[in-house]
C-alpha cells in the first residue's frame, strides 16, 4: 500500500506559507518584550492578550494536515513549545488547602444595577478582607450597610474601599498621580500577624483605531503605585485591585517586579476576570510579597462587568 505522505515528494515543498506563519507566531510569543510600545503601545496590547495567540496553533496544525505538508507540521511545533513554556504552568492545578487569610477583590462597576446583591454575594464568599473598586459615591452607603454584619472594620478612600473582619490601622490614600483618589493602603492586624493591604484601581486603557492602545495614564499610575509599595515598611504585603493590565504587560513592571500573582503561584488555569460575560484577560489582580499563596480562584459573577477574584494566603509570622 502506498503511503501518501512518504511517497509524495511535495510534502516538503507544500505549506511554506503556513510554516512561515508558524515561525512568525513563535517569534511574536518568544520576543513579545521586544515589540516596541512607541507605536500605539503595540507591545503592551500584544502582552495583554498573549495567551490567546495559542489559538492560532491548532489552526495552523489543521492547515498543515490538510495540505499534507511536513514543513508546516514541523514548523507548528515551534509556537507550541514556546506557548507551553510561557503558559504551561497555568494548566496545572496548584491550589492547596488551609491558609491564614482569605482575601478577595472586585471591581463592582459604577453602573452596577444591584449593589446590595453584589455586596451580599461577596460577604457570603468567606473573605476575611475584601477590596472594592469603582465605588460610586451614592452607592457607598448601600455597600456599607450590606457588608456591616460581616465586616466590623472598613474604610473608603475616593472610589476604592477596604472591608475587614480584623482591625485596620494606618489607613491612608495612596497618590497614584491622578488628581483624585483611586488607591489606598491599610495595616490589617490578623491573628497570624500584620499585613499591609493595598487597594488600587489603575486608569482604564482603550484601543483606538488611530491612537492604538492608549495606556499612558495607567502606566504613570502603575509607576507611582510601585514606588509606594517599594517604600512599605511592613514585610507582608497584599495588593488587591483592578490594574487594567495583565502580569505579562511590561508597563506594569514597577508593580509586577516586586510582587507575584496568587493565580500563577497557587491557582488553576488563567483566572481571567474581564469581561464577566466572556472573560478574556486577568486584569484584576491579587498580588503578594512576603506572603505564601495557598490557593487562588475566581468567584461567581455579580452585577458587575468584572468577575470577583479571591485567594488564600499564609502570612510570615516573623514580620
Amino acid at each position: 500500500m502506498l503511503d501518501p505522505w512518504r511517497d509524495d515528494p511535495r510534502i516538503w515543498r507544500r505549506g511554506i506559507v503556513t510554516g512561515a506563519l508558524a515561525l512568525l507566531l513563535a517569534l511574536v510569543m518568544l520576543l513579545h518584550s521586544r515589540i516596541p510600545n512607541t507605536i500605539g503601545n503595540l507591545g503592551s496590547l500584544t502582552e495583554t492578550f498573549l495567551p490567546w495567540l495559542g489559538l492560532a496553533i491548532p489552526v495552523l496544525l489543521v492547515v498543515g494536515l490538510v495540505r499534507r505538508s511536513a514543513t508546516a507540521l514541523i514548523a507548528v511545533l515551534l509556537p507550541a513549545i514556546v506557548w507551553l513554556n510561557l503558559f504551561g504552568g497555568l494548566l496545572t492545578d496548584k491550589t492547596g488547602g488551609g491558609g491564614d487569610l482569605m482575601v478577595a477583590t472586585h471591581n463592582v462597576n459604577a453602573d452596577n444595577p444591584d449593589p446590595s446583591g453584589t455586596a451580599r454575594d461577596l460577604a457570603r464568599s468567606g473573605a476575611d478582607v475584601l477590596a472594592l473598586e469603582e465605588l460610586k459615591a451614592s452607592a457607598v452607603p448601600v455597600y456599607a450597610q450590606a457588608l456591616a454584619s460581616t465586616y466590623k472594620y472598613h474604610s473608603v478612600q475616593g472610589t476604592v474601599g477596604l472591608w475587614s473582619k480584623y482591625p485596620m490601622s494606618d489607613v491612608k490614600a495612596v497618590d497614584i498621580k491622578l488628581g483624585w483618589t483611586r488607591a489606598m493602603r491599610a495595616t490589617v492586624t490578623t491573628p497570624a500577624g500584620r499585613v499591609a493591604v493595598y487597594v488600587a484601581h489603575l486608569p482604564s486603557v482603550r484601543v483606538k483605531l488611530k491612537a492604538g492602545f492608549t495606556a499612558r495614564q495607567r502606566d504613570t499610575s502603575a509607576d507611582a503605585l510601585g514606588e509606594a509599595i517599594a517604600d512599605e515598611p511592613i514585610r507582608d504585603v497584599v495588593l488587591l485591585g483592578d490594574l487594567n493590565g495583565t502580569m505579562n504587560d511590561r508597563s506594569l513592571n514597577a508593580v509586577t517586579s516586586q510582587l507575584r500573582s496568587t493565580q500563577g503561584a497557587a491557582g488553576s488555569g488563567f483566572g481571567f476576570s474581564w469581561p464577566a460575560s466572556f472573560p478574556m484577560a486577568r486584569i484584576d489582580q491579587i498580588m503578594v510579597k512576603g506572603v505564601d499563596p495557598v490557593s487562588s480562584w475566581t468567584l461567581p459573577a455579580t452585577g458587575s462587568d468584572h468577575l470577583p477574584i479571591a485567594a488564600r494566603v499564609n502570612l510570615d509570622t516573623t514580620s
